[in-house]
């Protein structure tokens, strides 16, 4: 069994996400399915290829459909059949938003 690394709770979310890079130089913005979430990071796939280290602008819809604005940092990339599976974090997250998923994970008994 694989030990899990990571430091907070995920949460898996039937959601989607639209993201643009910021250095300007592609303005497309390409809608993505979340794999799961939390306070500290993301997981999604998507078809177009995202570069890791990058960041990018990202809008995320949580289960309350409030909106959910953020900066993510590629910081994995895995190839899937029809796309590419991403992890990133959070980038200047304001602690109410972060709050907002760990609120969700605790009542959700996750």
């Amino acid at each position: 069994m694989e030990q899990e690394r990571r430091k907070t709770k995920r949460t898996d979310l039937e959601s989607r996400l639209v993201i643009k890079r910021l250095d300007g130089n592609s303005g497309n913005e390409v809608a993505i399915q979340i794999a799961d979430v939390s306070k500290n990071g993301i997981g999604f796939e998507c078809e177009e290829p995202l570069q890791i280290g990058e960041v990018y602008e990202a809008y995320l819809t949580i289960w309350t459909k409030e909106v959910i604005h953020a900066f993510l940092q590629i910081v994995r990339i895995e190839l899937k059949p029809g796309g590419y599976g991403y992890g990133a974090i959070f980038i200047g997250m304001p602690e109410m938003d972060s709050a907002r998923i760990e609120v969700y994970q605790t009542f959700n008994g996750e």
